[in-house]
Formats: C-alpha cells, sequence, structure tokens
C-alpha cells in the first residue's frame, strides 16, 4: 500500500478508503504482532503526509508523455495470449537489419538526443576516469574528528529529550539519516541517555522495546550494546549501572530482545567484579518483577536456550567452584529456584567423591 497508495488513492478513492477502513479494524481487534501494529500505523502516517516520499511515477522514470503512451488494461478474467516461445532463444539471421529498425523505432518515440546523450556521457566518462587518476595521486583527507558522528549524537539525544512520548521520539528518529552500519550509535546514545537520569524511567525502555520489534536490524544492534555495556560497566557508578540494567531488564522480559545474550555473563569468583554482580542482581530483579518468579524460573529452564545460560549457571567446572559460586550467589538474591540443577550436580560429584574415598579406604584395610 505504501507503494501504490498514491495511485489508488487518485484513481479508486473508494477502493482505497475500503482498505484502510479494514487496516483499521484489524488495530481495533488487536489480535495482531507489536511488529504489524506499529507498521500498520506507520503506513497511517504515510497516507497522512499525502505519500511525499512514494509518489506514482518517481523523477527520472516519466520517460514517455502522456499522449504517446499506449496502455493495455487487462482483467484477471482475460483470457491471454501467452506466448511461451517468447522465452526460448531463436537464432535471428537478419539480426543486423532488425537492431537497425529498433534503433529507428527508439528514435521516433526518444528522439535524437539519447545518442547525443550517449556520446556526451562517454566524453564524461572519459574525464571522470582522468579526473579519478590525476586525484588518485594526491593523499587523501580522513576527518579524524568525526564531526558526523557527533552531529548524529547530537540529533539523537534532542530528539529523545524533546519529545511528548517514546512513540513520538522513535518516530522521529526513524526519520534521521542513520547510514548503514551505525544502527550501533542510535542505540548507544538511547543507553546513555537513559543512565544518565536520576532513577530509571519506563520512557527509554519503551522507545528501545519498539525498535527492537519494528526491525531485526535494531534487536541486533541492542544484542551486540549489551554485550559492549556488560564487559564496560565497571566503568559506570552505581546510579548510571542501575538504570543501564534495569533498561536491558525490560528489553528481555517483554522478548523484545533475545535471551541469548545471557551467553556473554559468567557467574564465578574470576570474571566477575562487584560491578558485574550489582549489573547482574538487578537485571534479574528487574526480570522477576516483570515476569514472575515462576515464568522466569520456566525461561531459565528451557532446553532450547541452555546452551546460553551455561555460563550463567556453571556445572562443567571439575573442582565444583564455580558451581558453588553460582549456587551461593543466586541464593543471595532469593533465586534459589533457578540453583536446583546445579546442587544436584554438586550433590552427584560429592556421592561421588565419598563413594571413590570409600573404596580407597576399603580397599587399603583390606591389603
Amino acid at each position: 500500500m505504501r507503494e501504490v497508495g498514491a495511485y489508488l488513492a487518485e484513481n479508486s478513492p473508494r477502493a482505497n478508503n475500503g482498505v484502510y477502513e479494514r487496516f483499521r479494524a484489524v488495530l481495533h481487534e488487536g489480535n495482531i504482532d507489536k511488529r504489524v501494529q506499529y507498521m500498520i500505523e506507520v503506513l497511517f502516517q504515510v497516507r497522512k503526509d499525502k505519500y511525499k516520499d512514494n509518489v506514482v511515477i518517481p523523477e527520472g522514470l516519466d520517460l514517455v508523455e502522456e499522449d504517446d503512451q499506449i496502455t493495455h488494461q487487462i482483467s484477471l478474467d482475460d483470457e491471454l495470449q501467452i506466448q511461451e516461445g517468447l522465452n526460448v532463444f531463436k537464432f535471428d539471421p537478419n539480426y543486423l537489419e532488425n537492431e537497425e529498425k529498433y534503433k529507428e523505432i527508439k528514435t521516433e518515440i526518444l528522439g535524437d538526443d539519447s545518442d547525443d546523450e550517449s556520446g556526451g556521457s562517454g566524453s564524461e566518462s572519459d574525464n571522470e576516469e582522468d579526473d579519478e587518476e590525476a586525484v588518485a595521486d594526491k593523499p587523501g583527507i580522513t576527518d579524524m574528528t568525526e564531526t558526523n558522528l557527533v552531529n548524529l549524537r547530537r540529533t539523537i539525544y534532542l530528539t529523545i529529550m524533546n519529545a511528548l512520548s517514546y512513540e513520538e521520539a522513535v518516530h522521529k528518529m526513524m526519520k534521521v539519516n542513520i547510514q548503514e552500519g551505525q544502527e550501533i550509535e542510535l542505540c548507544n546514545m538511547i543507553v546513555e541517555c537513559c543512565s544518565q537520569e536520576r532513577s530509571y524511567s519506563n520512557y527509554y525502555g519503551l522507545i528501545g522495546e519498539r525498535f527492537c520489534k519494528l526491525n531485526r536490524v535494531w534487536c541486533e544492534s541492542f544484542e551486540e550494546a549489551f554485550a559492549n555495556y556488560y564487559e564496560t560497566i565497571h566503568r559506570y557508578e552505581t546510579n548510571r549501572l542501575r538504570n543501564i540494567a534495569r533498561f536491558f531488564g525490560h528489553l528481555i522480559a517483554t522478548d523484545a530482545m533475545s535471551w541469548a545474550v545471557f551467553s556473554v555473563v559468567k557467574i564465578n569468583e574470576d570474571d566477575t567484579t562487584s560491578s558485574s554482580r550489582i549489573f547482574v542482581k538487578i537485571l534479574m530483579q528487574e526480570l522477576q518483577e516483570s515476569m514472575g518468579l515462576k515464568t522466569m524460573s520456566e525461561r531459565f529452564k528451557d532446553p532450547t536456550m541452555r546452551e546460553s545460560f551455561t555460563n550463567m549457571f556453571p556445572m562443567d567446572d571439575p573442582t565444583g567452584k564455580s558451581t558453588r559460586f553460582a549456587v551461593n550467589y543466586f541464593t543471595a538474591l532469593g533465586l534459589g529456584v533457578l540453583t536446583e540443577d546445579m546442587r544436584a550436580n554438586l550433590l552427584v560429584r560429592l556421592v561421588c567423591q565419598l563413594s571413590r574415598a570409600l573404596n580407597w579406604v576399603t580397599h587399603t584395610l583390606v591389603m
């Protein structure tokens, strides 16, 4: 509808209104995915803007004047001559003669400018090649001040701070010209703005959630941002750390971001710092508050995601030191239900150790 809406509104307003009325009914029913809902809302905004970015005929493609156009109108019920033979290559012994006839017809329709333009474009391309060779000899100039990146961050910051609602903020930021590969900058700016608040605001969580559900690219960028922030969380003071943890907790609890991001979290004495332990604590508390302990426990015990949680709930340490550390850590957070598998693992190891010790003592006494 975004591509053909302008043409449909001009030539068949009744059909156009019928389509949008159906879209509006779908929104009111509320039985659709969030991403589909956002796409329909954007479509209504495009219609409100009168398809300014989606014209009927893009500039540069209107080559034939309307009086010279030959339009063939067909119906869905018409029987068409398929002419399957046109799909098969056939050798043309009079190829050159037919090409000359085609050029005459082309000149009659488009005029003689096409040849002049082709000749002119050829000379221009030669000149451009000469210029490129001359420029290649000169040393390049690289802007190390990252002026464009600074301006992009400023634009994103002002947009977030001046918006009245998260929907308005997302809508305006979607119009910002973000180059491919710079999506992570927008995600970082949202997290940084959130961390600067005195207390956590759900406004930022809703912005991140909508971006994640709009496009998979944004979701992957936020997952990358989670890994980066977890690795550098020791650089942040407690208040900023708390806001960042609650922000990502909101994204994970709403399934805007995959739970596979927990693969970067390692709960053991060697790989954690006081900051990372506080970060995980606040993150887990946010999940528990949003989902409930039972639902959160079921998600962590999902067999399809078990591989992503192996570092959080370590059970492959031969000494059992990391397992005991994780058990004590989560139990102290009031999440002992998550440690059941680790406790069972420690119990099995203890039984094996006692069995080996008993066998050794028995063997010694017999000797």
